[in-house]
């Protein structure tokens, strides 16, 4: 354990050194928030609505904040420490490669959780924002919605050929989901089509469980949304440990 929470402790403070995603992990969804709520402030989407524009907007935000994680931070880290022969070197040493694998895999976990808590703190200081629901839900919401953005950047190093192919990837779907799937533009000023498109988007199905379980929705009033996070995630995960065991990690 003290080996793996030193591997921990240095991966930590990598993270904070990398600027890309420590940004856009801790800081870019608050400015987001700062800039629509003083266009917007917290009012209703639409007359008779509950729920203000921030209320709607904060869950959405944080599933940001995943896809920056998961999609950008891990991957890109993972495919970078492979191409630079970094885990052939820990294999030769009794920490070996899966320790840290594991310990990039809490550390960006970690910073996930720690950027939507800063994001909610931000929503609650300056927008009295709303947050209905209840702990469990909202933790199993946040814990899918991860786990489907890790996994697919871990497909995404799983299937690229190089560093390159995997940075292509990863920004190439990132910014796709994160402009279609409802977490920077609410979807209710979608035309039919882009939903229709946005409906194949893994991330937007992150949001609507997001987005309900803050809400105070009960989980099995998003089962759609469980199982299509679920069964992508499971996939992914399958695929991509499919694909590694055919690479040459040294």
């Amino acid at each position: 354990m003290k080996r793996f929470m030193t591997i921990c402790q240095i991966e930590f403070f990598l993270f904070l050194r990398e600027f890309f995603g420590c940004f856009f992990t801790l800081v870019f969804p608050t400015m987001m928030l700062v800039l629509f709520g003083s266009i917007y402030g917290n009012e209703p989407f639409s007359p008779g609505e509950p729920l203000g524009m921030m209320d709607l907007s904060v869950p959405a935000y944080a599933t940001m904040v995943i896809g920056v994680t998961g999609l950008m931070a891990f991957p890109l880290t993972l495919a970078g420490y492979k191409e630079k022969k970094i885990y052939k070197r820990f294999d030769a040493t009794p920490v070996g490669k899966k320790t840290v694998i594991l310990a990039q895999t809490t550390i960006n976990l970690l910073m996930t959780l720690i950027g939507i808590a800063i994001l909610l703190a931000a929503g609650i200081l300056l927008y009295r924002i709303q947050i209905l629901g209840s702990f469990l839900p909202i933790c199993v919401s946040i814990l899918l919605s991860t786990g489907a953005m890790f996994s697919m950047g871990f497909l995404f190093t799983a299937v690229a050929r190089d560093a390159k192919i995997t940075n292509l990837l990863c920004y190439l779907f990132y910014f796709v989901m994160l402009f279609l799937s409802g977490a920077t533009i609410p979807d209710q000023l979608f035309p039919e089509s882009v939903k229709a498109a946005a409906s194949f988007l893994p991330m937007t199905y992150a949001v609507d469980l997001m987005q309900g379980a803050f809400a105070g929705d009960g989980l099995l009033q998003h089962g759609k949304e469980l199982m299509v996070l679920s069964v992508l995630t499971a996939l992914f995960i399958l695929v991509g440990a499919a694909c590694y065991r055919r690479k040459d990690w040294s």
